[in-house]
């Protein structure tokens, strides 16, 4: 009878674990680059009233065990890395990966292992850099920081490898540095630190190690730049709303165990009177 009632409470712990993922998910869904997240449940351990009899030959059949489940907790918390809409700015520092691949940015050029991220909304700064909108440094291909763009640049465009040709006053034109791009095994196993950005964690990569590369690279699977684009969250409204009811109506059911087995219980007590 007890058994119940703990089952119930691991029921609401975990529907509202679920409640607090869902409600993420739905604060970002303008959120550039936002990856929605998921709750998977797990069984917990059963108690075995009796094990299991063999059956043998000419003699009694086998007897299959009797278990008592226990509740329910959390299996894990998935990052859902499924490509987002594009949203076409026309802006040539708002860039979209087509594809897979993460942007590299630093908080300073001497950082030894670069964050990731896939909001593409860069700006340059006074002397000519292109950061994130929080001023991090983004990284070129061999994963060190960006070169800044040339005083005399009077226009410039970023190609689908990542290339910045940049147009010089006489009108000639110069291909510069290119932006970098990494490729991680386990994007799932990437850690969320906020602002946009991930970690890369020994479950992500190999050591945790992470090699900067070209954007549109066939060798190492990259996807390509596309300048003047964003990629936008992946949250599906309909599909976390429908959740959303289903995590509300599972909270309620296992509340409602909670609330029996606290009358079954009062009946136990009552017996005595």
């Amino acid at each position: 009878m007890l058994r119940s009632m703990y089952s119930g409470v691991s029921g609401m712990r975990g529907f509202q674990t679920k409640l607090d993922v869902i409600g993420n998910n739905i604060a970002n869904v303008n959120t550039v680059g936002f990856k929605a997240g998921r709750v998977m449940f797990k069984d917990i351990m059963s108690q075995t009233v009796s094990g299991v009899t063999a059956p043998a030959d000419g003699e009694a059949g086998g007897v299959n065990a009797k278990q008592i489940g226990l509740g329910v907790s959390i299996g894990s918390i998935d990052t859902l890395h499924t490509s987002g809409s594009a949203m076409t700015t026309n802006n040539p520092l708002d860039l979209r990966i087509d594809g897979d691949g993460f942007f590299l940015v630093k908080l300073t050029p001497d950082q030894d292992v670069p964050f990731l991220t896939r909001a593409g909304d860069f700006h340059m700064d006074a002397l000519r850099q292109i950061v994130t909108s929080d001023g991090l440094l983004v990284c070129d291909s061999g994963g060190g920081v960006l070169e800044a763009l040339g005083d005399d640049v009077t226009a410039f465009s970023i190609a689908q490898d990542g290339t910045i040709v940049q147009k010089m006053n006489d009108g000639t034109t110069v291909g510069g540095a290119q932006i970098g791009v990494a490729r991680v095994t386990n994007p799932e196993g990437l850690e969320k630190i906020g602002g946009n950005l991930y970690r890369v964690t020994l479950n992500a990569n190999e050591g945790g190690e992470l090699v900067a590369t070209t954007a549109n690279n066939q060798e190492d699977g990259t996807g390509a730049i596309i300048a003047g684009q964003l990629e936008m969250s992946n949250v599906d409204l309909t599909g976390e709303f429908t959740e959303m009811i289903v995590a509300q109506r599972g909270f309620q059911a296992n509340s409602r165990i909670i609330t029996t087995s606290d009358e079954v219980l009062q009946e136990v007590v009552n017996l005595k009177r």
